[in-house]
């Protein structure tokens, strides 16, 4: 029977695993937070002290961290405690479901398959919320054989799986995209509601008639309604957003290709990172607009 291991419990990490749970499978976690691994248990499952633990015991490994940095120290150690792809059964799979650089998958792939590895390039998207209930989207590439052997976990996980390449770079090349519309929207969402505010337009009603109107978008239905809470808990924080559209604007420039909204998003996002919402959610974005008098959410 194949098992699977989930590397990374935080907010999308933790529902992914629950839906693999869900799906009837035996899932192992690692957490840097050994209690957040342990609390996972209860439930049912096995918490690894170590990524090479997890590693031995697992056909599929799915990581779902940061960034390319954080997941190069999952598999390949940070110079201190060993990853785990050293460990890895040959023919196993790793699942990468972190917003990269699609040229650095690329370059994944290949490390790993000089391993004897397989590899599936598995960016994420929709939320906690929906990573909680199995109802993300994921946009993959990979090589049919590490889908055989991934392809049950990834259903479990998400409600659209798409196949957008039989080799690396494809499904985070799409997600790069992606997170293009999704920072430039978050960025001219807070631009218009903080527009609203300066001329004196209640919030609330302001939000009621765009959410039903043309210019609505679900990043202005959503973040939005983080600001007019006064809520900013980092569901996705602005530095976030600092790195996926300075990976956008990189992409971009390899091939001398003019993104003239997605530079003047990256700037919000980097000005709001430097004057201190750098954790904050990223709606927060908002903050960096003068003259305006934020809501203060309900008392």
């Amino acid at each position: 029977m194949t098992t699977v291991g989930l590397i990374g419990l935080g907010a999308m990490g933790s529902g992914m695993a629950a839906s693999l749970r869900r799906a009837g499978h035996s899932v192992q976690v690692v957490d840097v937070r050994r209690e957040v691994a342990e609390a996972f248990t209860n439930a049912g499952g096995t918490a690894h002290d170590t990524l090479a633990s997890l590693g031995a015991a697992c056909d599929v490994v799915v990581s779902v961290v940061v960034n390319a940095a954080q997941t190069e120290a999952v598999l390949f150690g940070d110079g201190t405690t060993p990853g785990c792809a050293a460990s890895m059964k040959p023919g196993s799979v790793f699942v990468m479901c972190s917003t990269v650089d699609p040229n650095w998958s690329v370059a994944l792939e290949a490390r790993l398959e000089a391993l004897g590895l397989r590899y599936v390039d598995a960016p994420i998207s929709g939320g906690a919320a929906k990573a909680a209930s199995g109802q993300m989207t994921m946009m993959t590439a990979g090589k049919p054989e590490a889908y055989a052997v991934a392809e049950p976990f990834l259903n479990a996980m998400a409600a659209k799986v798409y196949k957008l390449g039989d080799s690396a770079g494809a499904g985070s090349k799409v997600k790069i995209i992606n997170q293009l519309l999704a920072g430039v929207h978050i960025a001219a969402a807070a631009e218009a509601m903080a527009l609203g505010l300066r001329e004196g337009v209640d919030p609330a009603a302001l939000y009621e008639v765009i959410t039903n109107s043309a210019g609505n978008s679900w990043m202005f239905e959503n973040r939005m309604a983080h600001v007019l809470a006064a809520d900013y808990t980092p569901l996705s924080a602005v530095d976030i957003f600092v790195k996926d559209l300075g990976i956008v604007l990189d992409m971009a420039r390899a091939s001398k290709f003019p993104l003239p909204l997605s530079s003047t998003a990256h700037q919000m996002f980097m000005q709001a990172s430097t004057a201190g919402f750098a954790k904050e959610d990223d709606s927060a974005v908002i903050k960096i607009f003068p003259g305006i008098e934020l809501p203060k959410g309900k008392a």
